[in-house]
């Protein structure tokens, strides 16, 4: 598995086009930095080339047909993607994409169908009876003209809607049909949280799943691309995500790498669904997020000790995609829970330079956020840590985690390098002694954060007392291996 990820879009990329073509352009100074992935983007046409994706439109446009006003998707065109991820792979960067099943928005006519209103708060209680109602269901790609798929999506290939525009209402609608209902095998949040948003799609319906396993096969060939982040699954039927996900297997092998949101703290809902897919899917680290978050939040008050509890990177190494924020959590947008600006180096240190968990940094960390609320690029500072990671952070893992405000471990290298000794402290300037290892006695170790400029002897015993400010992280390293 490749070493570190990047999300490489925030929710305010820019909606000029370019984006695939500066992927092309930095795919070798990416390599250089340390990133060995990037999960891209959702490719596919959306409600318009401002759409960052989510509002899918047609699974087999890429931005290559005239269609939401536009050719290009908010990236680019299907060539310039294609160029890009073609450029990603000789620069040896794996290719994830986005891949948006859940359901589909931006219809090309209305159609009227029986439906029943539900609880907003409960979709398993019906507010109505059995009603005609009017909503955007039916698309048949105009601008495509059947070219790779002439299927035509109508009212019963999904299973509720939130607008009926007979009456112009505004809830919650779910259609009726011989045998349909809402998903089973989701999150039970509001009863039945099948649906999310726009035209849900009913992953039940055969000739949809024939569909979609039809696209997978084409998309899989026409990008190559190396994996999928796939979205929203606490809403998409657990079944149908299972069996697509053996599916791809079965077509690719277990080099394709795949991945998902589900947007959960609970640990056994978490466990359940890893093993309900039968472990074929990793899962971002929500609880951990959600941790850091809280720790950047309390003004020095958190358990540190307490950062890994319960974390999927805890309980299951393997599984485990950690991540200090993304496009969902950055302010003002829907599930925003951002780390705070001051937490943010201890946060990448927490992932970046511990030996569980598949790291996936955030280009809105990275660049920094262009949107309503801006934030100043972190690339110096994460570039450092990456080079860091790379010549350092390997080895036998030792923690100390022994203070609520001051934890720390040592990385303790068994190659001929230094061991790498991080020290966090949330609250006042600390210090604490760690063991790097009996061969490093007598060596003076610097910290690569350069934020302090005293040296630590390692003493006879191959210890060292190693300082840290207030509200850091420091990260030390013999002065000898830098030298080398």
């Amino acid at each position: 598995m490749p070493d570190v990820m990047m999300q490489a879009f925030e929710w305010d990329t820019p909606a000029d086009g370019n984006f695939y073509k500066n992927l092309k352009k930095n795919a070798k100074k990416l390599k250089e930095s340390g990133i060995d992935a990037l999960w891209l983007p959702p490719m596919c046409k959306g409600g318009g080339d401002q759409d960052v994706g989510y509002g899918i439109y047609d699974l087999w446009d890429l931005g290559e047909f005239d269609q939401k006003g536009s050719i290009r998707t908010k990236y680019g065109t299907k060539k310039e993607l294609l160029d890009a991820i073609d450029e990603l792979h000789k620069n040896d960067i794996r290719v994830y994409a986005d891949v948006v099943l859940n359901h589909k928005g931006n219809a090309d006519f209305e159609e009227e169908f029986m439906a029943r209103m539900v609880d907003q708060n409960n979709r398993e209680k019906d507010v109505s009876g059995d009603i005609k109602i009017k909503a955007w269901t039916g698309f048949d790609f105009p601008g495509r003209a059947g070219k790779y798929s002439d299927f035509v999506w109508h009212y019963y290939h999904f299973s509720g809607v939130d607008y009926d525009s007979n009456t112009g209402t505004k809830a919650i609608y779910r259609i009726l049909g011989d045998g349909k209902y809402w998903d089973e095998g989701v999150s039970h949040e509001k009863g039945n949280f099948d649906y999310l948003m726009n035209a849900d799609i009913d992953h039940n319906h055969p000739e949809v799943r024939e569909e979609i396993f039809k696209w997978i096969d084409w998309f899989m060939e026409e990008t190559k691309v190396d994996g999928f982040r796939y979205d929203a699954l606490k809403h998409i039927s657990e079944n149908f995500i299972y069996d697509l996900s053996k599916h791809i297997m079965d077509k690719k092998g277990n080099d394709f790498y795949l991945f998902g949101e589900y947007w959960q703290y609970d640990e056994k809902k978490i466990d359940g669904y890893l093993d309900d897919t039968d472990w074929k899917i990793d899962l971002f680290d929500v609880p951990l997020h959600f941790h850091m978050e809280e720790a950047s939040k309390s003004n020095g008050n958190y358990d540190m000790r307490n950062i890994f509890n319960n974390t999927i990177v805890e309980r299951h190494p393997l599984q485990a995609v950690t991540f200090v924020d993304n496009h969902d959590s950055q302010p003002g947008q829907s599930l925003d829970s951002w780390v705070e600006d001051w937490f943010k180096e201890i946060a990448y240190s927490l992932i970046l330079f511990r030996k569980d968990g598949y790291p996936c940094i955030f280009a809105g960390d990275y660049y920094g956020l262009k949107g309503q609320v801006k934030k100043e690029p972190l690339k110096d500072m994460i570039d450092n840590m990456l080079s860091v990671r790379i010549k350092y952070s390997f080895g036998e893992q030792d923690d100390y985690f022994d203070n609520p405000q001051v934890v720390g471990w040592v990385r303790r290298t068994d190659k001929d390098t230094s061991s790498l000794a991080v020290i966090i402290s949330i609250g006042d300037m600390a210090e604490k002694q760690m063991f790097v290892g009996e061969e490093e006695a007598g060596k003076n170790y610097v910290d690569l954060s350069g934020k302090n400029k005293n040296k630590v002897i390692i003493d006879e015993n191959g210890n060292g007392m190693f300082n840290v400010g207030p509200g850091s992280v420091a990260y030390w390293v013999s002065e000898e291996s830098i030298e080398k």
